[in-house]
């Protein structure tokens, strides 16, 4: 199937002879006539030279492009930005994290639009990029898919694997004397070997899965390691498919279905991944014109086993699963339990469960569990309503058996508090830290708690301590944990009423998160609340939160809010 040059999107652009000025300009980069006579094939790049999840996509980007000729197209090659949650963590910069998504989705819809390009492929590494990548495709409906850029090998420290959460974590050994600084410092040397992404099932390797999943980037690609010497290869394939859903117009708007979302939420579920996946899959929906709702991230977690023995819960890291067969293995296994939607179509042109039909598991492997011998039988988050979060958070229940803490209310209105709080030996077993006004518009920006949490851990508190925020938390935390609060503390959330020395009531097993306290004491509480002064009154922060939705919806731009 073979389309016409006057078909393609690009003809506008530039056939006849009033496109002369516009072929004028493109020459002077550098393109002939028979470029621009072929389609023009975007190469959305996330590229920085400011972390190791993105910092070998330049180069990656070559062999993307040379897949891209080789199949009879035309590639071009344009940046984007990216924001490193683990450099920025804890501090004023981990605001910007969350508003990156929205302007990588935004900034590849203009690039995109404006110069009318037939096809995208668009490369992804650090957390937000990856669904942000996804928006701008689902937003231009174009033949298109995102390639992620693979994950960093696990660093070695005295003997055993380690990644960067078991760095966050010897920040809080350190504080309470239970790690030197010698160690420390030896033990941040080895962490991060080089490029790639987090290696457990953080944030980046959930949403890569969770990509694949939906079928919108071709299954196996992910789990190829950054450094791997078949990663170019997996590049050049990439070029070599966009140019095939070109020509047999396979668009996003007929692979992101419901019944790929739900194979998404399963992948999550099934992998004890980030909470993160829940905000960027509800976004990613919205932006696709899919309905999905928190709730469907309960039900189909609460019939989905943990199959996958990944950090920060787990054992093992991406590496690890790649070598075990990687996600056709558990695609084939969710399919043989009936908790997968064999028939969604993916950016192959196959369905997912001719994908999972290729599946190659290595003899004796260890990290992805038979059916019979599941790490959970129900997956790893948890959806809770109640008096403190009427529209719902999210609970990760991976990694740990914790299920209940009633306790008294520690109250911070920043992050910074919190954590100076942990580090100080002022929280006490038992405590519940509250960490407010750090959602979507009151942060603005919904910062990520991995420092808090993680100094928790370090300190010998994970498992005695619960938190809950209207802020995120890392796909590295592991804990009694809620996250995504909402109504946030900045909308008039009941989270904004909590005083020092409440009750709070952690209830996984009901689904609850309350405060003992009566509803009519909640309403007397807030009818005195005044919100606080905005803490960017102006720039891109203040816009977003002008513009932002809550958590519960995918925390989105460019809708209602």
């Amino acid at each position: 199937m073979t389309m016409q040059p006057a078909q393609r999107r690009s003809a506008a652009l530039l056939m006849g002879a009033d496109r002369a000025p516009a072929r004028a300009m493109l020459k002077a980069v550098g393109f002939s006539d028979q470029d621009l006579s072929r389609p023009l094939v975007g190469v959305a790049n996330t590229w920085i030279e400011v972390m190791p999840c993105n910092v070998h996509l330049r180069k990656l980007a070559e062999h993307v492009k040379e897949g891209v000729r080789a199949a009879g197209g035309t590639p071009i090659e344009f940046n984007t930005i990216a924001v490193s949650d683990g450099i920025s963590m804890g501090t004023e910069g981990m605001k910007a994290s969350l508003i990156s998504r929205e302007v990588v989705a935004d900034s590849i819809e203009l690039v995109s639009h404006g110069h009318l390009f037939d096809a995208v492929v668009a490369l992804a590494g650090c957390d937000k990029t990856i669904p942000g990548t996804a928006m701008a495709l689902a937003r231009l409906d174009l033949p298109s898919l995102v390639l992620y850029g693979g994950s960093i090998a696990p660093g070695s420290f005295r003997g055993r694997d380690v990644t960067i959460q078991d760095v966050f974590e010897a920040v809080g050994a350190h504080a309470s004397g239970r790690m030197t600084l010698q160690d420390l410092r030896e033990l941040e040397d080895h962490a991060c070997p080089g490029a790639g992404a987090c290696g457990g099932q953080f944030t980046a390797n959930t949403m890569a899965t969770a990509l694949e999943f939906l079928g919108i980037s071709p299954m196996g690609s992910a789990g190829v390691p950054a450094t791997d010497p078949g990663r170019p290869e997996v590049a050049r394939a990439a070029g070599r498919l966009v140019m095939q859903a070109l020509a047999f117009d396979r668009r996003p708007g007929r692979i992101l279905t419901r019944g790929a979302f739900e194979n998404a939420i399963a992948s999550v579920a099934s992998t004890g991944g980030s909470t993160n996946g829940v905000l960027h899959l509800l976004a990613l929906a919205r932006e696709s014109g899919v309905p999905l709702h928190l709730d469907d991230f309960d039900r189909i977690s609460s019939r989905t086993p943990i199959l996958a023995d990944l950090k920060p819960g787990g054992r093992f890291v991406a590496t690890d699963m790649q070598r075990a067969g990687g996600t056709r293995v558990l695609a084939r296994r969710l399919i043989e339990a009936g908790l997968l939607r064999p028939g969604e179509l993916t950016v192959t042109g196959r369905t997912i469960g001719d994908e999972a039909g290729e599946a190659r598991e290595a003899a004796g492997q260890q990290v992805i569990r038979p059916l019979s011998n599941p790490i959970q039988k129900t997956g790893g988050l948890v959806i809770l309503k109640g008096n403190v979060a009427p529209e719902g958070c999210v609970v990760k229940t991976a990694g740990h058996t914790r299920l209940r803490q009633r306790g008294p209310a520690r109250v911070f209105d920043r992050e910074e508090d919190a954590f100076a709080a942990v580090q100080t030996g002022r929280i006490a077993p038992g405590d519940v830290v509250v960490i407010r006004y750090e959602g979507p518009r009151g942060g603005p920006g919904m910062r990520e708690m991995l420092a808090v949490t993680a100094a928790l851990v370090g300190q010998g508190l994970g498992d005695r301590v619960a938190l809950l925020t209207d802020g995120r938390f890392s796909g590295a935390t592991h804990g009694l944990m809620a996250g995504h609060v909402a109504p946030e503390a900045a909308r008039a959330g009941p989270i904004a009423a909590l005083r020092e020395g409440d009750t709070i009531v952690f209830d996984v097993e009901a689904r609850r998160l309350d405060v003992e306290i009566s509803d009519a004491e909640i309403r007397s509480r807030l009818q005195t609340w005044a919100p606080p002064a905005p803490r960017c009154p102006r720039g891109v922060f203040a816009k977003y939160a002008r513009l932002v939705s809550s958590a519960s919806d995918g925390a989105v731009t460019g809708f209602d809010a």
